[in-house]
């Protein structure tokens, strides 16, 4: 099996977004508005806005690729991929009270909640329909049934995780270290190891091969949300795009829930303290980051980063049968993605 030679980035990349565009045009003169908010969110409204990575679906048609030796068969999975992770996002910035995403206003800051929820909704909705055209183009029944089923567990996953995120972010207690790796793993590598199985199960019956996917898709997502804690607090603007803003906007990530567990008593007390600042100045930052590491605290998630790291890199590596060029693909975006 020779990989396709057009198995290039970008070419997935405009290939994923031209789906995307299909599954979100204009149904009804009646509901124009409506499609034009999603392709606002998306960053698909010809306004050259930012779109973000789009790795998940990267991820799942990468996976399909290195055993088809194509891509463009799984692209309707791969636009509901992507499609999914924006209701999530779009209901997410709603319950965070969050005004601005990648640099613009939010959908409901610009339109209100409720035609926000309902946008997420349909955003739902029309991900699904995308799967549906994986009938037309030939795969059998039983196996868009069960990436459907696939699809819906790790939609009920999302919002499990999200529950424990509101859930704890009431309490006056932090979590606890253990229910944050629930947490992350039920909102972040659920999605990405559904999207990395659906890849493999479009492309091959081999039980196998599809497990070993997921378990890499597994411990990539863990990997990558402990990279994006570290650098929400030690990253450095100039090669991440962003300013390290957690501390700032008190996000109990692994990080500062491990020093709540593992700092002094006297560095707890202090922690909590500034951990209740409306609007801590840089003085409180600076000294939050310093009970962090004497706690321990970055040297943790760096080494548990590093750990689901490696582990996913093995399982990538003993893909024994899959395609050479598709795997070092994967390689790099794993390397490139994630910094620990």
């Amino acid at each position: 099996m020779t990989v396709s030679s057009d198995l290039d980035l970008s070419v997935l990349l405009a290939d994923t977004e031209a789906e995307i565009l299909r599954v979100v045009a204009d149904r009804d003169p009646s509901t124009i508005g409506v499609y034009e908010m999603i392709r606002y969110h998306l960053g698909l409204d010809g306004s050259e806005g930012p779109r973000g990575k789009r790795m998940r679906p990267l991820l799942g048609l990468l996976a399909y690729a290195s055993i088809a030796g194509e891509h463009t068969r799984a692209l309707p999975g791969a636009a509901a991929v992507e499609l999914g992770h924006n209701f999530s996002l779009v209901h997410d910035d709603i319950e965070d009270g969050d005004i601005e995403r990648r640099h613009r206003p939010t959908l409901w800051s610009l339109h209100g909640i409720p035609q926000a929820i309902n946008t997420g909704d349909l955003i739902f909705s029309l991900s699904r329909v995308a799967l549906h055209r994986l009938t037309d183009l030939g795969f059998p029944d039983r196996t868009v049934l069960r990436l459907m089923r696939l699809y819906d567990e790790t939609c009920v996953m999302l919002c499990e995780g999200q529950y424990i995120d509101i859930a704890t972010s009431a309490s006056a207690e932090p979590m606890t270290v253990d229910l944050y790796f629930d947490m992350i793993g039920r909102k972040t590598a659920a999605l990405i190891a559904g999207s990395i199985e659906a890849g493999a199960l479009l492309a091959t019956d081999d039980e196998e091969v599809i497990a070993r996917y997921r378990r890499f898709g597994w411990a990539l997502g863990l990997a990558f949300q402990l990279n994006d804690d570290l650098l929400g607090i030690w990253g450095q603007e100039q090669h991440t795009g962003k300013v390290p803003t957690d501390i700032a906007r008190h996000k109990k990530t692994l990080p500062v829930l491990y020093a709540f567990e593992h700092a002094t008593p006297a560095d707890r007390e202090r922690l909590t303290m500034l951990s209740s600042l409306a609007d801590p100045a840089a003085d409180d930052v600076a000294e939050v980051m310093a009970i962090l590491d004497r706690s321990g605290a970055q040297a943790f998630t760096r080494g548990e980063a590093q750990r689901y790291r490696d582990e996913c890199l093995a399982e990538l590596d003993g893909l024994e049968a899959v395609d050479a060029a598709a795997r070092d693909r994967l390689r790099g975006i794993i390397l490139s993605v994630i910094a620990a």
